[in-house]
Formats: structure tokens, C-alpha cells, sequence
């Protein structure tokens, strides 16, 4: 039975390769296409959660890697297709987006939440020190400690 389970698995992994979706227009220089390539992987996909158009197997992500190939055929440098793709979709489509006023709450907020994160840990140990420490019984609570300690004693 394991054996039969094994080839089967073995089977449809075999498949499973043959899965990967290769765009059917390459650009015919390979130099070209290696620069298409680079481009793409710092271009976001607009549908998927934080993947690159290379990556991405989603029909916009296929039409932005087209759109790449095209501008790269019409002449343009990298950073002109960077631009214009900027300017189509805005600075969401870039994987790694400029440093500058429209983005500094994305660059700024991970160090913010940190900061936060960490009052909110000291603020919790210093209540909890504060908590801890008690101030020493006076006489009336140690005679009435004594006297609930040996009430329970005698039960």
C-alpha cells in the first residue's frame, strides 16, 4: 500500500512541475529579457499579498509583465519603465517604494508600532513592580491574620 501511495504522490508532483505558467511572449534578446526580468521583480503585483509580477500567476500580473516588455522594446530605460508604471498605477506598484512625503508613514510605522510596543511592555513591568511591593501589616492585621491563620488551622 505505501509503495502504491509513493508512486501515486510521486506522480502527481511530476505534474504539478509542468503547472508553472511560462509567459508565451519572451522578448527575443536574452539580455533584454534578463533586464525585463529585474524590472518585474521590483514591481508589485496589484492583486496578490506582497509578490512580485515574476512570481505572481495572476492575469494582471501577466499584463503588467507584457506592459514591461513593451516599454523595454520601445527603447526606454529602467528607469523610465519604473516611472511610468509609477505614474499608471501609483507608488503601491513598486515593491520597494521611494523614501519621501506621501510615504513616510510606511516607512515610519514599523519603528512607531516598536516604540509603542515597548512603553507599553515598561509601562506593564513598572505597575507590576509597584504592585508587587506592599507595605508592611501593622499590628492590627498581623493579630487579625493570626487569628483567620488559626481559624483555619483548627478546621
Amino acid at each position: 500500500m505505501r509503495v502504491f501511495l509513493s508512486i501515486t504522490l510521486f506522480i502527481f508532483i511530476t505534474f504539478a512541475v509542468h503547472a508553472v505558467g511560462v509567459d508565451e511572449k519572451q522578448l527575443a534578446d536574452p539580455a533584454s529579457e534578463i533586464r525585463a526580468q529585474e524590472i518585474m521583480k521590483k514591481l508589485r503585483c496589484l492583486v496578490c499579498q506582497n509578490q512580485s509580477i515574476v512570481d505572481s500567476d495572476a492575469p494582471l500580473a501577466k499584463d503588467l509583465r507584457e506592459i514591461v516588455r513593451e516599454r523595454i522594446t520601445a527603447g526606454d530605460t529602467d528607469e523610465e519603465v519604473l516611472f511610468f508604471m509609477t505614474k499608471r498605477y501609483g507608488v503601491w506598484v513598486l515593491l520597494k517604494p521611494p523614501f519621501d512625503r506621501t510615504t513616510i508613514i510606511l516607512w515610519l510605522s514599523p519603528v512607531l508600532l516598536l516604540l509603542i510596543g515597548f512603553f507599553v511592555i515598561y509601562r506593564n513591568q513598572s505597575q507590576r513592580k509597584s504592585l508587587a511591593v506592599s507595605p508592611p501589616l501593622n499590628k492590627e492585621e498581623e493579630k487579625r491574620l493570626r487569628v483567620l491563620l488559626d481559624e483555619r488551622a483548627d478546621d
